[in-house]
């Protein structure tokens, strides 16, 4: 099974606008899979395995298609991996993850499964979302009752012709034979979910199409049925670096894990000629409004990028959450004044009230990386203490210098921390 270009006259209006906000780069029968959602309500899923306790901006783009789904209608699942976690995903990785003990699936689960409830309506409607996890049957599997039905299936020869599979050993990464299974347990579960729920269509990430028609082939060669799939490009910013990623790591969807304000900051960092593509994958806007910001010039692309980045957030924590944070920016970069809702950090109490170097605060306060770092940025004038520019690396800041209970330190004109002794 191949990949077919996508003909741009859809008629459902699933497949349209998921064309027109730039969803599709890949899918197994475009044109059957859009008579099905004009036949009537499709029932689709993604996948995502609970390797952290809270999903990031890299997973965005998935929900954002299942919403979409939603949003027309259909009914989408989102299968959390339980059961598959227990291998890990080897999917263009340099090497094996390690493997996470059962405790730490049950908590990141939790974790997962509460900012997926933030971004979609689940419930037992038509259109509502559908939480399954696939330790549900993959946990109940008997290896062999599994080799004899569903591994006659599957070709050594093409599984290792997948992307993601030739990458790994072209790399002399070595592939454990634990993850070389990973497909077929993948596949099983699309299988599983189709005679469970009616799904016929899996969706992901452009890494995920050899999976993706491992399935397709399962599902057709066990039970004669047709089922789809369907893949989004995987996502590089205009500079060419991976979506989602910040200086400081994954930006996380969980609160708890990246404060609000520094969630609506990384989308209003934006670069220009992301906005308007940014805005269609990542907001509900009407198309038209985000071509129409999207085409803005000079300054006033950041007014394209203020809205992005409120929409975004609005979408992951909230409206209230996400124009509290607008605020905060407005107070912090246009008034000047030090915001109460800027993310915090706590040092002791005893470090804060001794002193601490400045070089070290920043460090410590996680605005740099490393002591040498944040000397750097002292050297290159960068660093403020309450909006005063640092010039000495020495300079000693303590809670003498704390402004109603907290110090502001500044990381250029964009990273802004308050210190707050424990």
């Amino acid at each position: 099974m191949t990949e077919q270009t996508t003909p741009t006259d859809f008629r459902s209006p699933f497949m349209r606008e998921a064309q027109a906000r730039g969803f599709l780069f890949q899918c197994t029968d475009a044109e059957a899979l859009d008579a099905a959602m004009l036949a009537g309500p499709v029932t689709g899923y993604i996948g995502f395995d609970p390797t952290a306790d809270s999903l990031h901006v890299g997973h965005a783009t998935q929900i954002m298609m299942l919403r979409l789904l939603q949003k027309h209608g259909h009914r989408p699942v989102a299968l959390l991996g339980g059961g598959t976690a227990k291998i890990g995903d080897p999917s263009f990785r340099e090497e094996a993850r390690s493997l996470m003990s059962d405790e730490t699936i049950i908590k990141n689960i939790a974790g997962i499964e509460g900012g997926l409830r933030q971004m979609m309506t689940f419930g037992d409607g038509p259109s509502d979302a559908v939480l399954a996890n696939n330790a549900d049957w993959l946990d109940k599997l008997s290896y062999i009752a599994l080799l004899r039905e569903v591994g006659v299936h599957f070709s050594v020869n093409r599984m290792l012709s997948f992307d993601s599979v030739r990458s790994r050993l072209e790399r002399e990464q070595g592939l454990t034979f634990l993850e070389f299974n990973y497909s077929i347990l993948q596949s099983f579960d699309f299988r599983e979910l189709n005679r469970r729920y009616g799904v016929t269509l899996q969706m992901g990430g452009s890494d995920q199409w050899g999976n993706i028609v491992s399935g397709i082939d399962l599902v057709r060669r066990t039970d004669s049925k047709q089922v789809f799939g369907l893949t989004a490009p995987l996502l590089t910013t205009a500079s060419g670096a991976k979506m989602g990623k910040s200086a400081k790591g994954a930006v996380w969807l969980s609160a708890e894990k990246l404060p609000v304000f520094e969630y609506w900051q990384f989308w209003r960092n934006t670069e220009d000629a992301d906005v308007g593509r940014f805005l269609k994958l990542f907001t509900d806007l009407p198309i038209e409004e985000c071509n129409r910001l999207g085409a803005l010039e000079g300054a006033s692309i950041n007014d394209a990028k203020k809205v992005l980045a409120t929409e975004a957030t609005a979408l992951c924590h909230g409206r209230s959450a996400a124009e509290e944070a607008e605020e905060t920016a407005r107070k912090v970069f246009e008034a000047g004044t030090a915001a109460t809702a800027l993310p915090t950090r706590t040092l002791p109490r005893a470090d804060l009230e001794a002193g601490i170097p400045a070089f070290r605060i920043f460090t410590e306060a996680g605005l740099a990386n490393s002591n040498g770092e944040a000397r750097r940025l002292i050297r290159g004038g960068g660093a403020r203490v309450n909006d005063m520019q640092v010039k000495d690396e020495g300079l000693i800041v303590s809670l003498a210098d704390a402004v109603d209970g907290a110090i502001k330190l500044s990381s250029g004109k964009k990273h802004h921390i308050l210190v707050r002794p424990e």
